[in-house]
């Protein structure tokens, strides 16, 4: 193949990637909204503008459509957080800020995160999620492991437990935040921000 043919087939891929972008971005929120139950690529194609055939010829089903969409979501989510372990100065910025960011990503996003446990419960029924939710959550839970061992370095001690333990314990303090916030609990936000500082400090 020549540099020419080289160039041509990296621009193919780069526009079909960029198209499955777009097509999973516009997705995103019907999927948000509706669950993964109740959303076929019908509904998907009609609220995104794009036909049921243009959704098939980037995505085999529904299953690579909505695994893709929440892992270009979390992987953003991954970044914005570890903004805040690279850019702490000290222990009590890192304690503010992570529960800042923790509580205004479940304000701004609920729905987007009730889809990713939607994603997380339907992975105990089918198999075709398993591989997909299994990398994703190793993501969030390295994301978490950065921040408790930048809070233990700033405090200059070991973390006192594993990585899988940290982010057993932030993924059920968010989730129980996520469901009050949800069902309007005025409090949830906050008692978010006060949860991450408490365990925090209890994991170092």
């Amino acid at each position: 193949m020549t540099s020419t043919d080289d160039r041509l087939a990296r621009r193919q891929v780069d526009k079909f990637s960029e198209r499955r972008r777009q097509l999973a971005d516009a997705a995103l929120q019907t999927l948000a909204t509706q669950g993964y139950a109740r959303t076929s690529l019908r509904d998907i194609a009609k609220d995104s503008g794009f036909s049921v055939g243009v959704l098939h010829y980037y995505f085999r089903d529904k299953v690579e459509l909505i695994t893709d969409c929440v892992r270009r979501y979390k992987a953003a989510c991954v970044e914005r957080y570890d903004a805040i372990a690279a850019h702490a100065t000290d222990p009590e910025t890192l304690l503010r800020d992570a529960g800042d960011g923790l509580a205004a990503t479940l304000e701004q996003d609920a729905l987007l995160h009730r889809l990713w446990y939607d994603l997380r419960a339907q992975s105990l029924y089918e198999e075709s999620f398993r591989l997909d939710v299994a990398d994703i959550d190793a993501s969030l839970e390295r994301m978490i492991w950065r921040i408790v061992t930048a809070y233990a370095g700033l405090v200059g001690v070991e973390p006192r437990c594993t990585p899988g333990l940290a982010y057993a314990a932030f993924d059920g303090l968010f989730g129980q935040a996520l469901l009050r916030h949800l069902s309007g609990d005025a409090d949830a936000l906050d008692d978010l921000r006060a949860g991450t500082r408490v365990l925090l400090e209890r994991l170092v």
